[in-house]
């Protein structure tokens, strides 16, 4: 135990003016049994702070095959293990110089104990959720309807909330965010994708109820939908499809939906495209005007995400390309479009790459990062920056 005099005579041997310094002085020493490894330092921004302080949790996830990551209720960070110079000690009870301005009856020396100590900590860094994975999963056996024998004679997993919580490594507010985004329903409490062709056939029931009612798109009632269809479907499933292609409002006390002529016109595209490794354009857009219902109207850049355009053919001709099909990983996903075509505008490239942006990040920032521009016939487009095989 030093005593005053043994830290003065310490301040005098390194030159320091005691003048300079607080009165008070910590005396540390080591406590039975320090090591490192028991204990770890986690770098919190403010706003983690203060959601541990408010009493909600964070939460890590992934599997053992995964990069951990760190959830609050809202967003996901990615952990990194940094390194430091300087050894980092674990003292109970430690006073902040603050705390010893505010406290003039503080002892003139403290004597503390060290607990434990550490080289690193682990950072933080906010990151996008990884979700690419949730849709795979509901992939592995999508929904084909109340009929179907497949349906009743599966062995693959069925996903409820908790369980896609503890599998995906995304906040649960990204996850419940993303369930709604692939139109995924809840079916005897188990998250599902309804398959695409019984999504169509509902769609069909739908679509062709409106135009023999000759209902407005714009006001599209739920009550008559689930009396004219509920004997050919289960009525939840026509009103999950109302949901996925309408926007639901209240008129007057009656439930009504606003359909969404994008998305319609953007499914049925797809059904045409989805058989065909390519199909002639201007044959395409017209078999794909006449497909859609009566009073919408087509447009390219309704497929953005979903299909391409090789304009460099003779004819021109289209084929389907899902934003969803492609890598997570920023690199492969690069990698991925320059393996399909060599140089693309950033027209073109953009609807691939718009969901790798960080926050406060750019596509063109992207670009420069993972590709490399130059002009073609006055036109600036992007390559690859390393090779492709």
């Amino acid at each position: 135990m030093r005593s005053r005099a043994e830290v003065d005579a310490t301040l005098q041997t390194a030159k320091l003016n005691p003048v300079e310094l607080l009165p008070a002085v910590h005396c540390l020493s080591f406590g039975p049994q320090v090591g490192s490894g028991e204990c770890c330092l986690l770098q919190l921004e403010p706003g983690l702070c203060a959601e541990l302080e408010a009493g909600r949790s964070l939460v890590i996830r992934g599997e053992r095959d995964e990069h951990a990551v760190l959830c609050s209720k809202d967003k996901t960070y990615d952990m990194k293990i940094a390194d430091t110079s300087n050894m980092l000690l674990f003292v109970p009870g430690c006073k902040t110089p603050e705390e010893l301005n505010a406290d003039p009856a503080s002892c003139n020396i403290i004597h503390s104990q060290i607990a434990g100590f550490s080289n690193n900590y682990w950072e933080l860094r906010r990151c996008r959720p990884k979700l690419k994975k949730l849709r795979k999963l509901l992939m592995e056996d999508p929904y084909e309807g109340p009929d179907s024998q497949k349906d009743q004679t599966s062995t693959f997993s069925k996903y409820t909330t908790e369980d896609l919580l503890s599998l995906i490594q995304a906040s649960e507010e990204e996850i419940l965010q993303q369930l709604q985004v692939i139109d995924a329903c809840k079916i005897d409490g188990y998250w599902r994708i309804l398959d695409f062709d019984y999504e169509m056939k509902l769609l069909n029931h739908v679509t062709q109820l409106i135009d023999s009612e000759s209902w407005p798109l714009s006001k599209v009632p739920l009550c008559l939908c689930l009396e004219e269809l509920g004997s050919l479907e289960p009525k939840e499933m026509i009103e999950h499809i109302l949901l996925s292609y309408g926007r639901k409002y209240v008129d007057d006390g009656e439930v009504f939906f606003e359909m969404h002529e994008d998305k319609i016109c953007r499914a049925i595209a797809r059904m045409l495209l989805q058989n065909a490794v390519k199909f002639n354009l201007s044959e395409f857009e017209e078999v794909w005007r006449q497909s859609v219902p009566e009073g919408m109207t087509t447009r390219l850049d309704q497929l953005k995400g979903l299909a391409l355009v090789d304009k460099s053919s003779r004819p021109e001709t289209i084929f389907l390309l899902k934003v969803e099909d492609l890598p997570e990983d920023n690199q492969e996903r690069f990698n991925s479009l320059f393996g399909i075509r060599e140089k693309w505008t950033e027209v073109d490239i953009t609807p691939y790459i718009q969901d790798l942006c960080a926050e406060k990040q750019t596509v063109g920032a992207l670009l420069t990062k993972y590709a490399r521009s130059s002009m073609l016939n006055g036109v600036k487009v992007y390559n690859s920056r390393r090779p492709i095989s």
